[in-house]
């Protein structure tokens, strides 16, 4: 590429970054802060429009002061067929116009094929990397081939609930669950993050183009292009009857059966790539024996309730199965999930370095008719795995059922995510 082009590029997406909104404050920041510290190149991964560049500023403005470091934006289509050889043209760009800096924030870098030997080259030579990327299997796979141990992986999913409110500007004390007019407050919101999930282009701009925009790059550039796939109109459809079936239990084979693209190894290499770029998360069957849960029927979540409303083909709204993605979304950012199947069903189990920490069932309410199955989903998984805590997530019924040994505490998703 001409040089004064680069320089160009770069002083346009410079001033991009320092004038963009530093927006809510993420939650992750804290965790960003600790890592920081360390030699390790950052890896900020997930779902496109999640907010990563909005993050990228807010480490920029807290930690850097707006000042010392180098931004580049692999999205800009004006780097398109950039070759990885190039970057030391961008860095002396970079040098010419910013001065000696040791820090580079990149976005999107996994658009640059062989990216990693010079992040490599770089790193080895005592600089820093804070970098973006929208598909998990090729930035772990580059990287972790050159660097090794030497990075850190940060997924940042859309807003909770917390970050959601933090948006609307309320601001939630640990005692308002007790005062009826906050509760009513946060009910109310509650019911609207259920329904609309948590991008935050689309949350702050009320805009759907932002989730179908979204879904379509991910489609397309994401998968469609990367992967030389020629049939689109079959990926679509697999993809729009996994975001429509989500939480239902499948099979490659049954997935076969439901859209003709060739064989079982398509339709799995196809889902996988659906789970690399974060719009979906793949749940095995909980088995002791790693080769059962490879084989089991697996279940699938949505990244964010809004493509589900946005997206799939539901005609009927579904309150216990839009609980039941969100609370997979909050559990799986801390804890390796699975859901549980013998004689009963429990829809969640939560491991952490693993050790089985908890067991959830979710549902929009108990009542006469779901009663039984919901409690003895949960007893027999606690029962037969031996699970310290044990929960039923609801709409807002709340109450303990305690037998001789198990206790189960009942209470609202909402004011289970206020918790954490």
């Amino acid at each position: 590429m001409d040089k004064e082009l680069i320089k160009q590029i770069l002083t346009e997406q410079r001033k991009y970054i320092l004038q963009k909104q530093v927006g809510i404050e993420r939650n992750i920041l804290k965790d960003i802060e600790q890592k920081i510290k360390l030699p390790s190149v950052l890896i900020i991964t997930g779902i496109r429009r999640c907010g990563k560049s909005t993050l990228l500023r807010q480490i920029i403005e807290k930690y850097y002061k707006n000042e010392n470091f180098y931004y580049i934006n692999f999205e800009d289509e004006r780097f398109y067929n950039f070759e990885a050889a190039e970057f030391n043209s961008i860095y002396e760009a970079q040098l010419e116009l910013f001065g000696e800096q040791k820090t580079f924030f990149i976005d999107e870098i996994q658009n640059i094929n062989q990216f990693e030997n010079f992040v490599r080259r770089f790193y080895e030579n005592g600089f820093k990397f804070i970098i973006t990327g929208s598909n998990s299997r090729l930035l772990s796979r580059e990287l972790g081939t050159k660097l090794t141990a030497r990075y850190i992986d940060i997924n940042l999913v859309p807003f909770d609930f917390v970050e959601f409110l933090r948006l609307k500007d309320f601001s939630s004390a640990e005692h308002d669950v007790y005062i009826s007019e906050r509760k009513a407050i946060i009910k109310k919101h509650f019911g609207d993050y259920l329904n609309l999930g948590g991008m935050p282009e689309y949350l702050i701009y009320n805009d759907e183009t932002y989730i179908a925009k979204a879904y379509e790059d991910i489609v397309i550039k994401d998968i469609a292009i990367r992967y030389n796939i020629e049939n689109i109109t079959n990926l679509r459809e697999l993809y729009r009857y996994l975001i429509t079936n989500f939480s239902n239990r499948y099979s490659y084979q049954s997935l076969l059966k439901v859209v003709d693209i060739g064989s079982v190894n398509t339709v799995k290499k196809f889902t996988g790539y659906l789970s690399d770029a974060f719009i979906v998360a793949e749940v095995p069957k909980f088995d002791y024996s790693l080769k059962k849960q490879l084989v089991n029927e697996k279940k699938i979540y949505v990244a964010d309730n809004g493509f589900i409303n946005r997206i799939s083909m539901r005609f009927t709204k579904d309150t216990g199965r839009l609980l039941e993605n969100l609370v997979f979304n909050k559990l799986s950012t801390k804890y390796s999930v699975y859901y549980y199947h013998s004689a009963h069903e429990c829809d969640f189990i939560a491991t952490l370095n693993n050790q089985i920490e908890l067991a959830i069932q979710v549902c929009a309410e108990l009542n006469e008719q779901n009663r039984t199955r919901e409690i003895n989903g949960i007893i027999n998984a606690v029962k037969a795995l031996n699970i310290p805590k044990a929960y039923i997530l609801t709409l807002d019924t709340e109450e303990v059922i305690e037998t001789e040994t198990i206790k189960i505490e009942v209470i609202p998703v909402w004011k289970w995510l206020l918790r954490d």
